[in-house]
């Protein structure tokens, strides 16, 4: 089950482009309750600061108002990123563009997120009260 998981995430990962200025859609087609999608937010955007480190402070956004969109705009906010949403470009500040994407894998969510060259990806076990993670993070460098 496991290496079957990491297959599939890995295959999903394999399978994402992005333009030369980051991509433009998120999309979940899994619904998630508030508390395991803020769960799910405040992980995956504690990993994406790992791998993007401090060099990066400004996060282009498109807005969005499911539930995960909004805990991952939160999460980006709580964890110091300044999140654009419109065009205005502040050239000294380094931006990258962020997506995400939210799919049901055998009862589990999938959550993957793309920001500029580092994509990441993991399974959780959700439930109406929160989220655990369910995989280890897949990390991919374009």
């Amino acid at each position: 089950m496991r290496s079957l998981l990491l297959s599939v995430i890995g295959c999903l990962l394999a399978g994402c482009t992005t333009a030369a200025d980051g991509p433009t859609a998120s999309s979940a087609s899994r619904d998630l309750s508030d508390p395991a999608a803020s769960a799910i937010a405040g992980d995956m955007v504690g990993r994406l600061a790992e791998q993007v480190g401090p060099g990066i402070n400004k996060v282009k956004w498109n807005e969005d108002a499911t539930p995960f969109g909004q805990a991952m705009e939160a999460a980006l906010k709580a964890w110091g990123y300044e999140v654009v949403t419109e065009q205005g470009i502040d050239e000294k500040k380094r931006m990258v563009a962020l997506t995400y994407g939210v799919d049901d894998l055998e009862g589990q969510a999938l959550v993957s997120i793309s920001a500029g060259s580092v994509e990441l990806a993991r399974a959780y076990a959700t439930s109406a009260t929160g989220a655990s993670p369910a995989s280890p993070v897949s990390v991919r460098r374009n």
